[in-house]
């Protein structure tokens, strides 16, 4: 069994950090990922897309909504958004405003891993790059298991290590050493970006993220490994009577 106690204290940390590199988030999202994280976030909604119809999503750990946006290109009823960081959400807002989304995204200020809704509300949930942010992960992922409706459907896109030489040293390079001084550069934030590459290579994946999927109550699981194993995607479904 995967330990169930989550980290004290982490939940603020992360918020504050969220909050104080709001302002540059997007533009090192895509500066620090060469533009993939774009191509990322298309594969994971189209996932889902092929295993539900007009669902009811649940974007959790929403940022400034950029998976939220992605996921309208799919049919969705409707998509709404979670997240703890006032100030990513502030700048989701307005980008879903400039597109003419509200009546079909919401965004709403919360705690991921006590969702304020009941039991059985969405035919999806997705999360891309926020599991690992959770302080105790498995809680937030028996939370989505909870308010998804029986047969319900996970999609978790989440970074991942590739384990083939030589392209697993050239990715602890960048991830350990480069990554972090450009984000440090252009977010002002010291510690952020130090954050990001200690938090991977701590965080479950591969076999271990879908073995703690499995143990939060999901069947059917399966992993896409993306640009040869540095990010994957995870998808489950919610048992009928769990």
């Amino acid at each position: 069994m995967t330990s169930n106690i989550g980290v004290p204290g982490k939940r603020a940390m992360v918020e504050s950090m969220f909050d104080s590199i709001a302002w540059r988030y997007d533009f090192l999202n895509h500066f620090l990922s060469f533009g993939t994280d774009r191509i990322w976030r298309k594969r994971a909604v189209a996932i889902i897309a092929r295993n539900t119809v007009n669902p009811e999503i649940l974007d959790v750990a929403t940022g400034t909504a950029d998976l939220a946006i992605a996921a309208m290109k799919t049919g969705p009823s409707s998509v709404t958004g979670i997240d703890i960081s006032r100030n990513m959400l502030e700048i989701g807002r307005k980008k879903v405003q400039k597109l003419g989304l509200q009546s079909k995204i919401r965004l709403l200020e919360g705690d991921c891993e006590n969702l304020p809704f009941g039991d059985g509300t969405f035919d999806a949930a997705m999360v891309a790059f926020g599991v690992r942010n959770f302080s105790d992960p498995l809680k937030g992922l028996v939370e989505m298991h909870r308010v998804l409706r029986n047969s319900g459907f996970i999609m978790v896109l989440e970074f991942s290590r590739p384990r083939a030489f030589p392209f697993r040293n050239l990715y602890n390079l960048y991830f350990t050493r480069i990554l972090p001084l450009f984000g440090r550069l252009f977010s002002r934030d010291s510690k952020a970006y130090s954050y990001l590459p200690e938090s991977v290579m701590k965080f479950p994946d591969n076999e271990a993220f879908l073995a703690l999927l499995n143990e939060a109550g999901f069947r059917g699981t399966s992993q896409v490994k993306l640009s040869g194993g540095i990010a994957s995607i995870y998808t489950g479904i919610r048992g009928t009577g769990q």
